[in-house]
């Protein structure tokens, strides 16, 4: 660990950090151009065997942005699609951002740090940052935006080079230090660990605009929520956000230990997928799909007594044609997402003729984010982490999300060289509770 990692770890205070040089290299997992057709035939992409940890070269810094200590970060599914390179080699997004020129020539390399997540310790700030100090905690928005282009004034998703951080962009938050833009910061919440914090923010944001947020289904007290997946990274904090907006949650998930933790989650009604027959359904029989939509449409009715008013679905091919045809006349599909494969098939007569809608969302513009944050820090919403695993491992931790067997999130612990760190409120920790916040932890 090089000194100013050291002084981090040990507390240190502004002036000392501002004082030590950050190193010419630091650790990171990353992905390698050269690596990119490894996979070509093979059936079983490993992402174990193309996320590589090891030194790569410290990037200067823009104006607008800082340079993070990363105490901890998470696996999310774009990691695990850069790993595959799949639908295409993220390297191609690196070329087309860095022709642009500028500061955005640095994110062409030969190597591509990745991590959408990440929560740490603000130890540089470019020349025209604001309203951060170093010291600062915090939590990384993967939103990476362009504030000088008009459409990020409206919303900061619509503008056209709006990007995915360390999915789109070079130098992501699984490492042991990370470059954001300013625009990217939020506090992060004093009562959770540093591995809490760092597995929210991709997920959770996303799923508040995607269901409480003006762009998304906007949800309200009663509306049956069918949650696909509800006890996966994101489902598992759309769960709770319909639970705390007085909705009628209704989980998927595929085994009884799911089943318990969805309804912990806030779900008042949870359906297995392989009861129902739906864990083998790949999308692509439209007879199948609707028979398998009148099976889940009637179950909803039996349990819930109606049609659910919106479907919230980032599980994509297996299930899409499911959610049009199940959600009631005048519904939501509200979708972010495509797990399992990104061509879906639907019968266009079911959205037409029973005036359906299709909302398409992606992550959560900053102020989105600052509000999801908000109901995180007042402990309304809980952190899903559910695993951890230390940095050198982190082949390991996506391959975990890749083959499905995870729940929630998956941790990976950065610059902390444990669980439980960077707790600065025991007191609000105390009133959440270590039952809820360890949720997916026990048992």
């Amino acid at each position: 660990m090089d000194a100013l990692a050291e002084a981090v770890m040990s507390g240190a205070s502004r002036e000392d950090l501002e004082r030590l040089t950050p190193p010419q290299d630091y650790l990171a997992a990353h992905l390698r151009r050269e690596d990119v057709d490894m996979f070509h035939g093979v059936a079983d992409k490993d992402v174990r065997k193309s996320l590589r940890v090891g030194t790569v070269s410290m990037p200067q810094l823009a104006p607008d942005e800082v340079l993070i200590a990363v105490l901890a970060s998470s696996i999310n599914y774009n990691t695990v699609w850069s790993a595959m390179f799949e639908p295409v080699p993220t390297f191609r997004f690196l070329e087309q951002f860095a022709r642009q020129g500028h500061w955005q020539a640095r994110h062409d390399q030969p190597y591509q740090v990745v991590g959408s997540d990440a929560a740490g310790v603000v130890v540089r700030l470019g020349s025209g940052v604001r309203h951060w100090s170093v010291g600062d905690h915090v939590v990384v928005s993967p939103a990476y935006v362009d504030d000088q282009e008009p459409g990020t004034h409206a919303d900061g998703m619509m503008g056209g080079g709006q990007l995915a951080w360390g999915f789109e962009t070079n130098f992501g938050g699984l490492a042991h230090y990370a470059v954001v833009r300013a625009s990217q910061l939020i506090p992060k919440p004093a009562h959770l660990s540093w591995e809490e914090a760092a597995c929210n923010t991709l997920c959770a944001g996303t799923a508040y605009r995607m269901l409480v947020g003006e762009h998304g289904a906007r949800i309200k007290q009663g509306d049956v929520v069918l949650v696909w997946g509800a006890t996966g990274g994101l489902g598992a904090y759309a769960a709770q956000f319909v639970r705390n907006g007085g909705g009628i949650a209704v989980g998927v998930v595929g085994s009884e230990r799911k089943a318990q933790l969805a309804r912990a989650l806030g779900c008042k009604v949870v359906l297995n997928r392989q009861e129902l027959g739906l864990d083998s359904h790949t999308g692509d029989d439209p007879t199948l799909t609707l028979k398998l939509g009148r099976r889940l449409g009637a179950a909803i009715r039996r349990e819930v007594g109606e049609d659910p008013h919106v479907v919230f679905d980032y599980v994509g091919q297996a299930t899409f044609g499911i959610s049009v045809f199940v959600v009631r006349r005048g519904g939501v599909v509200v979708t972010c997402g495509s797990s399992t494969g990104y061509r879906h098939h639907y019968d266009n007569r079911y959205l037409w003729m029973k005036l359906k809608r299709i909302v398409g969302s992606h992550v959560a513009n900053l102020a989105e984010q600052w509000e999801c944050n908000r109901l995180i820090s007042l402990g309304s919403i809980v952190p899903m982490l559910s695993a951890l695993y230390p940095l050198d491992d982190v082949g390991e931790a996506a391959r975990l999300v890749q083959t499905n067997k995870h729940i929630g999130k998956v941790g990976v612990l950065c610059l902390a060289p444990r669980a439980g760190l960077g707790i600065t409120d025991p007191a609000r920790r105390a009133a959440v509770g270590e039952d809820r916040l360890a949720m997916l932890r026990s048992g």
